[in-house]
């Protein structure tokens, strides 16, 4: 094996590490709400929240349990994000650009998301 192909194989161990950890970040993320009445799962439901692609959830409904919902995600997000990104030594933003892209795909039927023009649209 050479130099270049070692250096190619390498990065793309790098990208499918950052991408497994994005996956089983994004799994975790899709339920972790403390100790709020209203979970993740009910504010998708319900229309009230939903996935962008910067990997951040973000309010459809602007209600006082909804906003203190989407922040407490968010921050476990980030916390999650700053994990993966320094285990495989790339920026928290690419890492929440990935896990906001998976999260996106993956929101189900009914669910909103907001596309790259800025709009809500629902799945």
């Amino acid at each position: 094996m050479n130099k270049q192909t070692s250096g190619w194989i390498g990065d793309t161990q790098k990208l499918l590490r950052v991408i497994l950890g994005c996956l089983v970040l994004s799994g975790s993320l899709l339920f972790s709400t403390g100790a709020f009445a209203l979970t993740l799962e009910q504010a998708k439901q319900q229309g009230r929240v939903g996935e962008t692609l910067s990997g951040y959830l973000a309010p459809v409904k602007k209600d006082a349990e909804t906003l203190a919902l989407v922040e407490q995600i968010n921050i476990a997000r980030t916390q999650k994000y700053q994990e993966v990104a320094q285990k495989n030594h790339i920026s928290t933003e690419d890492v929440a650009k990935l896990a906001g892209q998976k999260l996106v795909n993956r929101a189900a039927a009914g669910e909103y998301v907001r596309g790259i023009n800025g709009q809500w649209m629902q799945r």
